[in-house]
């Protein structure tokens, strides 16, 4: 069921977000080459505690029999991994890696979910590229998100741009609806038809997830039945907010 939210609720959401946005300004001053994945991990858990929130990601149970809860705060996923990396005190951040991270903080019972993708020192223009597009997939996307329009009209723009630069769009994962749970309805997929779906509402809280590859979309999914991979060994990357559907514009919670 979709969950239309209250003035007070909305303020929850504004807080709890606002912890996710200073969770990833700490992160993105500190990633550099030569940290694990562990210590991005740290730094996350610490500054979302401090904020008086807890990382909603850790101990998050899919409930499928022989995929244990995720064992950490944040998911962060290097080059070819597309989402929900492990992170490991092995796992070493080099020069030139672009590093996809997904947050999600839980604060007075309400969630926040932002991803990023840093680029850690000097990157391929390829990369680039790669990790510009992503973030403007969520842009062309959100344009969209107004009372009256669909859901399917944010997926439509979302899918359009991307293929539109060369790129595709991981079709077996979707952003969604955000509140007392990480995953509301409705689902939110990047590609679609436009003028389907459910109509968007003020006070809807979505959060709208562009995941893109730099070549074919196959993915495989790693022994540990979390990490998502490419196919083909090519880049991949994430870029992510919590928005709330308003009377007029989109409102980005994630963003300070």
């Amino acid at each position: 069921m979709v969950t239309i939210k209250s003035k007070k609720e909305i303020e929850f959401m504004r807080e709890v977000c606002k912890v996710v946005a200073l969770t990833y300004q700490e992160l993105e001053q500190k990633i550099k080459p030569g940290m694990s994945t562990w210590e991005l991990d740290q730094i996350a858990e610490q500054k979302m505690r401090s904020l008086g929130a807890i990382p909603a990601e850790k101990g998050y149970d899919i409930g499928i029999r022989g995929i244990p809860p995720f064992p950490a705060s944040i998911c962060v996923s290097i080059n070819d991994e597309v989402i929900h990396g492990i992170p490991s005190k092995d796992r070493i951040i080099k020069q030139g890696d672009i590093v996809s991270i997904d947050t999600v903080a839980l604060k007075n019972g309400y969630n926040g979910d932002a991803a990023r993708t840093f680029l850690v020192g000097e990157v391929s223009k390829e990369a680039q590229r790669l990790v510009q597009v992503t973030k403007q997939a969520f842009f062309e996307g959100i344009q969209y998100a107004k009372a009256g329009n669909r859901v399917g009209d944010v997926c439509h723009a979302i899918g359009e741009y991307v293929h539109s630069q060369g790129y595709s769009v991981v079709k077996e994962f979707q952003g969604h609806g955000i509140g007392k749970e990480m995953h509301e309805e409705p689902g939110i997929p990047n590609y679609g038809k436009a003028g389907r779906g459910i109509r968007l509402e003020p006070g809807m809280t979505l959060a709208i997830e562009p995941m893109v590859i730099a070549g074919k979309p196959n993915i495989l999914e790693l022994d540990d039945g979390w990490t998502i991979i490419t196919e083909d060994g090519s880049l991949a990357a994430h870029y992510e907010n919590t928005i709330l559907i308003t009377e007029k514009e989109p409102e980005i919670l994630t963003m300070l």
